[in-house]
């Protein structure tokens, strides 16, 4: 009996913090792992940010160009502008993931126009195509338009709910006062939409952080890093934590360090949450709007 227990407890090793010290520059055989955490972290949080305002921004500005007055056929471009959440993420993904490749529809137009040659010439590209998801910088930005175009009718129906009750008391004051319509937005509807939303910007704003779909779909068997510190972690410049973490699992059944990043995403989130409610409840606004 006692053999027994003893060859089971070989069977697990406590190690402690050592897989959170081999994650941030330790050394062994995971001596990588620091430098790929720092490169993924940092276009976890630029991806986080420049996708939750542009399209929080983009969503009320589109939002107030189809409710003005002058605009005719509102409901006509709320639907076409619905599209994009009617169809399955999944799907409208793949299809820009295909027009995009490097032998796709938008790459055969840009070849026809001579804008490929033309970015040839100036140096910003060195390929007879444009690496629009397969080259670093250029797949950075291309995944940040893209989820534009997915997240910003999605932001348009919450601003247009919440633009439909702002106060029409305050601005029109600010008018008779002679305000223009720039300050109007600047003092009036930004900060009203921002109070209603603020709760709603922070849970998107960790949401993108682990925003897997967009990432894996658009880049998955697309994009092959040449970063050998990278490839030697099995991270890829366009990672983000999640997608990283979730290639180790599945692609390579290093849970260890999985396990270890997941944890840092949750204290990522968690801290971020806590300090932006903090700030947020801070104080008492709501007697202004009402």
């Amino acid at each position: 009996m006692t053999s027994s227990i003893c060859r089971r407890q070989n069977f697990f090793t406590w190690v402690g913090l050592d897989n959170f010290f081999s994650l941030f520059g330790g050394g062994g055989l995971t001596i990588t792992f620091g430098y790929s955490f720092v490169r993924v972290l940092i276009w976890t949080l630029v991806w986080a940010l420049f996708s939750t305002f542009t399209t929080y921004i983009g969503g009320i500005l589109l939002s107030l160009l189809i409710n003005h007055k002058r605009v005719k056929l509102k409901k006509m471009w709320r639907t076409l502008f619905m599209v994009t959440i009617e169809v399955p993420q999944f799907v409208s993904l793949l299809l820009v993931r295909n027009f995009f490749a490097d032998g796709g529809i938008v790459n055969t137009i840009c070849a026809g126009i001579g804008l490929t040659d033309f970015l040839r010439d100036i140096g910003l590209i060195s390929t007879s195509y444009i690496p629009f998801l397969t080259s670093p910088g250029w797949a950075h930005v291309m995944i940040i338009i893209i989820n534009i175009w997915v997240g910003v009718p999605y932001q348009m129906l919450i601003a247009t709910g919440v633009l439909m009750s702002l106060p029409t008391d305050q601005v029109e004051s600010a008018r008779i006062d002679g305000a223009t319509p720039v300050q109007i937005f600047r003092h009036i509807t930004m900060p009203y939409v921002l109070f209603i939303t603020g709760p709603a910007l922070v849970t998107d704003f960790v949401k993108n952080i682990n925003n897997f779909n967009v990432i894996y779909l658009l880049t998955q068997d697309v994009y092959t890093t040449t970063n050998q510190a990278l490839a030697n972690s099995q991270a890829k410049e366009v990672d983000l934590l999640v997608t990283w973490l979730f290639r180790l699992t599945q692609e390579y059944y290093n849970y260890k360090m999985a396990a270890v990043i997941g944890i840092v995403v949750f204290v990522i989130c968690a801290a971020f949450t806590l300090i932006a409610f903090g700030r947020m409840t801070r104080g008492d606004r709501e007697e202004v709007y009402q």
